[in-house]
């Protein structure tokens, strides 16, 4: 028995399994992603080699190759940095002055100790050798307490003045151990030896820089010097040996490995982690759109399995193009997808994978900017150029567009770089025009591709369903030309209220063309191919006629499958009628049962459903159980027919036949008055003569042919006066 309890429990584990359904194609499409991403196209002709490895082969340029060298460039400017001298501030003549005048406190403090009667020659060693910044030996500390008098005045006499020599000439940072070398040269020829070391040993700790290193300049000169060195540029020919054997291989080896790409990439954990991050970045924010603004689509995982092998298929396809090229890039039909995903699963979603795909592509680049922009404007005028495709011109207009702003993107972006010559434009600009070719015949070759590997109804698909000559239709019109008039009027009628109520009117009017194709199996079964007067289902009893009348939609969906019409045209077919009745037949059976209603078996007298699942579907329900009210009944006013029409739609409605679309009481509303002013065009009712009144009704209520005027869909006027549920 069924419960409340069991549905919710059926329903949460399809909530359940729709979510692990969209975690595994989330993590399908980071692996995915993240291979692609990290993967080497190919390692044939490629070596393996970091700089300062051993060659193991000689290594030659497979072709000529001109660019700008990092390394060389580098090697010049360090060069050119290396030969600014250190910059130096001015003399600073206060140098000389302070160092004097320390030396004298120095000398004054010296001829203290040395007259120190109370102080032990250690004590007095200990205090020389404590000077500040003027560092004694011990010979020259016991050659100072130790000289005489008059020779102590000589000595310290002839310190201030070398020392004032000294500093009289230019001194840096660099040459200082130069002008202490050259003291004993200026000390007093009159001094022997001992007393001239003595003097240069005490003054060579005055001895300073007067001229300061200024670091500020220096370093001021070493980045003008740099940045006047011109980038390097290296040719390489075709056949230039790149690394010999043996050789230690070097910087500037790598680069040229790098530039004709016969380095194979080492990746390392970082890098691997890195493109993880953007993987799983590109994927939450697609997932995160759909359920945000594309909820629907997490229940249909046959759209999700096509969009994430779509883009799959778009970054595989740049892996090949994009990366290391000069031209390719801007010849890769990225706007195919976009086109693609406009028509199959709307604007919103296009947008949302072109601007993820224009990233991801972006990276391939190296981090292009122009790439990237490129990218995502080209797709972008590719969504907005499409719309509701309904013409095959549509898709060149939008490869058009393509072009057009590819070219204006390119040029907005090497315009300020300059350095292309005339035919470099000539090539680049073709490119953007191939480009938006390509993009457009590719995605004519796609829909139709895609439409049959999974079973998605495209624009293509439905136009080619349209033609008159399809085989299946030529059927319908050969075996029951009533039927394929009335098709065609439901046809016109459907889709004047498709367009008004933004519904999609092209598969609309395909759904109405294929919707009661089951009758071409018994044609004369059907009042509209019948000769007016000769009912067969006069002959029949009420549960015979119903099972023939609600079989056309079983016979109706073999054919469909049969021709291989796509899910959302066969939908048509069981959904117009939904679950209604076939009131007629199943109250004569009621009136002929001796049980009345409980002898009959109401679901013999019912369609299978199911009930109309979108706006297309419902509108044709509509639109046949008007049109054929209509025709049944022939109204012979405007406000007749305007009440008919609205009857009809109020009575599908109160039976519950629109429950399950997502048809608004505003959509039914504008449906009702384009249905109306469609029927008046079609039908042209006539005002009624005096004395023509009578004859009129006779005419529409004699016999049961009028009352089974369309016996599988309408509702008509039966002689009680009561409206029906179903004839």
């Amino acid at each position: 028995m069924w419960s409340p309890n069991t549905r919710s429990g059926k329903s949460n584990k399809r909530q359940a399994w729709r979510n692990t359904r969209v975690w595994l194609l989330g993590a399908l499409f980071v692996l995915g992603t993240a291979v692609i991403l990290i993967a080497p196209l190919s390692t044939s002709g490629q070596v393996a080699l970091n700089a300062g490895d051993v060659a193991p082969e000689d290594v030659r340029a497979p072709r000529t190759a001109r660019y700008v060298s990092d390394v060389l460039t580098d090697l010049a400017r360090d060069e050119a940095e290396r030969n600014v001298a250190v910059q130096y501030d001015p003399v600073d003549p206060r140098v000389a002055r302070q160092q004097i005048a320390y030396a004298r406190q120095v000398l004054d403090f010296i001829r203290a100790v040395r007259l120190d009667t109370q102080a032990t020659r250690d004590q007095k060693r200990a205090a020389l050798a404590a000077i500040e910044n003027v560092p004694l030996t011990a010979t020259a500390i016991d050659a100072l307490l130790d000289l005489p008098a008059d020779t102590w005045q000589r000595v310290s006499q002839e310190v201030i003045a070398v020392i004032d020599l000294t500093l009289r000439n230019v001194i840096r940072d660099v040459n200082v151990a130069e002008f202490k070398s050259r003291l004993p040269a200026l000390v007093a020829i009159d001094l022997n030896e001992d007393r001239t070391r003595l003097v240069s040993e005490v003054a060579q700790n005055f001895i300073v820089p007067n001229r300061a290193r200024n670091d500020a300049a220096t370093e001021q000169a070493r980045v003008e010097a740099r940045s006047k060195v011109e980038p390097r540029q290296r040719d390489i020919e075709t056949g230039q040996t790149i690394i010999r054997q043996g050789e230690v291989v070097t910087p500037l080896q790598i680069e040229a490995l790098n530039q004709l790409n016969l380095r194979q990439s080492l990746l390392g954990w970082a890098d691997v982690g890195s493109t993880l991050l953007i993987a799983i970045a590109a994927s939450a924010l697609l997932g995160l759109y759909m359920w945000r603004f594309e909820v629907e689509l997490l229940d249909r995982p046959r759209h999700l399995l096509l969009l994430l092998l779509l883009l799959l298929l778009f970054l595989l396809v740049a892996k090949f193009m994009v990366p290391n090229r000069t031209v390719l890039p801007y010849v890769f039909p990225a706007a195919a997808l976009s086109m693609v995903l406009t028509v199959m699963l709307g604007p919103g979603l296009a947008v949302t994978a072109t601007l993820l795909l224009a990233g991801l592509i972006g990276l391939m680049a190296g981090g292009s900017l122009d790439v990237t922009m490129y990218v995502a404007a080209g797709g972008l005028i590719a969504v907005l150029s499409l719309g509701r495709v309904e013409r095959l011109n549509a898709f060149f207009l939008a490869g058009l567009n393509v072009a057009v702003i590819n070219s204006l993107v390119l040029v907005a972006f090497r315009l300020p770089a300059g350095g292309i010559d005339p035919i470099g434009w000539v090539t680049l600009i073709a490119a953007t025009m191939i480009n938006g070719g390509l993009s457009a015949s590719l995605t004519l070759g796609g829909l139709f591709l895609i439409g049959n590997l999974f079973d998605l109804t495209t624009t293509l698909q439905l136009l080619e369903l349209a033609r008159p000559t399809h085989p299946l239709l030529n059927e319908l019109l050969r075996q029951s030309p009533g039927t394929y008039h009335h098709t065609l009027m439901v046809a016109n009628l459907a889709e004047q209220a498709a367009d008004r109520i933004g519904a999609n009117a092209l598969l609309t009017r395909v759904g109405a063309f294929y919707h009661d194709i089951g009758k071409t199996a018994r044609p004369y079964m059907f009042v509209e191919n019948q000769v007016e007067g000769a009912n067969v289902h006069d002959q029949l009893n009420s549960r015979t006629s119903a099972e023939i009348i609600v079989s056309h939609v079983n016979d109706g969906m073999e054919l469909a499958k049969r021709y291989r019409l796509p899910s959302r045209v066969r939908a048509f077919i069981p959904e117009h009628h939904g679950t209604m009745r076939v009131s007629f037949l199943y109250q004569k059976a009621v009136d002929e049962s001796p049980m009345g209603a409980a002898g009959v078996d109401e679901k013999a007298f019912r369609y299978p459903g199911p009930k109309p699942q979108s706006k297309e579907t419902a509108l044709l329900m509509l639109a046949d159980g008007c049109e054929a009210t209509v025709r049944a009944t022939r109204p012979a006013s405007p406000e007749e027919l305007n009440e008919i029409v609205r009857k009809t739609i109020a009575d599908r409605m109160a039976w519950g036949q629109l429950d399950e679309c997502p048809l608004t009481l505003s959509d039914l509303d504008q449906i009702r008055q384009s249905f109306a002013a469609t029927l008046q065009g079609m039908f042209h009712p006539r005002l009624r003569y005096p004395g023509q009144e009578a004859k009129s009704d006779t005419g529409r209520l004699r016999g049961t042919g009028p009352l089974l005027a369309k016996n599988e869909g309408e509702t008509a006027r039966p002689t009680d006066g009561k409206q029906t549920d179903q004839v």
